[in-house]
């Protein structure tokens, strides 16, 4: 994994969290790490266990020279569009960096031109680049947090283990259940095989 896409230039890695989730915010952070930053552990945070996500973020938040969260709930996401809504998370993060950047490395091939700044959209980006890797981490960290919080006010769901994503269990508990104010009412939340099963 390499440090730096534009050696010239100030970069800031951006990822986003709980896109494909029914339920919950979509979170995206911005990161810019330092010059001399490495880490032989960062990685896509979805290829890392919990425990080194949670490990790393600690060591992300206190090296990063900037390291801001972007979050678009679930009201908006259902107005916008998923896609829409992780871009703006992105862009949220991004206003709130008030260090100086000059390049944004994006995860992923979709972005919208944020001010005056060049971009650069790649594909697995959170493998290939350590700033977006730190993004990653650090999106999916606190949107676990987060997910782990509103379960204690919808135990039903199990969003502490699921974390809204759509499980079997989950899907089942929306069937039994009902919706509640967190779920994507834009989203297919019951399937066709959990309809069967019922």
């Amino acid at each position: 994994m390499s440090l730096k896409r534009f050696s010239n230039k100030i970069e800031i890695g951006c990822d986003e969290a709980g896109r494909g989730s029914l339920s919950g915010p979509v979170v995206a952070s911005a990161v810019i790490l330092p010059k001399n930053f490495k880490n032989s552990d960062l990685n896509d945070s979805k290829k890392l266990s919990s425990k080194k996500r949670e490990e790393l973020s600690k060591i992300i938040l206190e090296k990063a020279i900037s390291c801001k969260i972007g979050i678009v709930h679930e009201t908006e996401i259902d107005e916008i569009n998923i896609l829409n809504a992780s871009i703006l998370a992105m862009h949220k993060a991004l206003e709130k960096t008030q260090n100086s950047f000059e390049v944004i490395l994006i995860d992923g091939p979709h972005f919208k031109k944020y001010k005056n700044h060049l971009h650069n959209c790649i594909v697995r980006g959170d493998s290939k680049y350590l700033a977006i890797a730190a993004a990653s981490i650090i999106a999916k960290t606190y949107r676990d947090k987060f997910m782990r919080k509103i379960h204690n006010e919808f135990p039903n769901y199990k969003w502490h283990k699921n974390k809204g994503y759509p499980t079997m269990e989950h899907r089942l508990a929306i069937k039994n259940f009902g919706i509640s104010k967190y779920h994507r009412k834009s989203f297919k939340l019951i399937d066709n095989q959990t309809s069967l099963m019922i």
